[in-house]
């Protein structure tokens, strides 16, 4: 079973290559593909000089500018895919995921629980640490409305820390997942939902990156509320089912 874990990075020297070493030092072998935008401050230079010592383990993709969180997944996606790897997780560079958690979303994959494992701030057991109130309240509110809207039963859906089976990102046209901000997060669970896969909420707690900078803002808020709505409205009409799986109509003999 090959695992590969997506990390997709805008400026985050500080952080990247501890959260690489913290993957590689897990009691279970996951492979890394680093997803870089073009940073700036070197965070690219950083992932090459360790890919000369981990060649068969550490990748980089890298991509000309800032061009959205959701494309850097899909990109990897595509790239972890396209080399074979049978589960395929999302993670942050920053450390507000808890690299050995890895191993839990993975288990539950591995073992044919689900075909998704969501790293979950809010069922039991699941934490947020160092986030003020008012951010906190935010991001449980939108969590609220995105289930209400969708009726999807996943307490933490704009969660960004994920397993996939490979199955699923197979069967995902991923050319129809049109978000590339947090709203990318919910339309993937989302689309896997429609589409028959079994999502199960692991708890974790999330811890507010310490070095670096965030990279919320107003607009990528206002895609996950508008967007939100828009996505229900148009999945009544759009299937996303990758048109490789969708079988071919018969023709009628003349």
């Amino acid at each position: 079973m090959k695992n590969l874990v997506i990390v997709p990075t805008y400026n985050e020297k500080e952080n990247i290559l501890n959260i690489i070493k913290a993957v590689q030092e897990l009691d279970m072998p996951f492979d890394v593909l680093v997803v870089d935008d073009g940073s700036p401050d070197g965070t690219a230079d950083l992932v090459k000089g360790e890919m000369i010592k981990h060649s068969d383990q550490i990748f980089i993709h890298e991509r000309s500018g800032k061009l959205g969180l959701g494309t850097a997944y899909i990109a990897g996606f595509r790239w972890g895919l396209q080399h074979g790897y049978d589960y395929i997780f999302e993670m942050d560079a920053d450390f507000s995921h808890n690299p050995k958690d890895l191993i839990r979303l993975a288990k539950v994959l591995h073992s044919k629980e689900a075909d998704v494992s969501v790293g979950s701030r809010y069922v039991k057991g699941g934490a947020v640490k160092n986030w003020p109130f008012d951010r906190l309240a935010l991001s449980y509110g939108a969590s609220l409305y995105v289930r209400t809207i969708t009726w999807m039963p996943v307490k933490d859906p704009t969660a960004g820390f994920v397993g996939y089976s490979a199955k699923v990102l197979e069967a995902i046209d991923l050319e129809k997942i049109r978000f590339v901000g947090y709203a990318f997060q919910i339309e993937m669970k989302f689309a896997a939902k429609t589409l028959g896969f079994k999502i199960k909420e692991v708890p974790i707690t999330f811890i507010d990156r310490e070095l670096g900078t965030s990279k919320m803002n107003s607009s990528i808020i206002s895609e996950a509320v508008i967007g939100v709505l828009q996505m229900k409205l148009k999945s009544f009409s759009n299937s996303y089912l990758s048109e490789d799986l969708i079988p071919e109509k018969e023709t009628s003999k003349v």
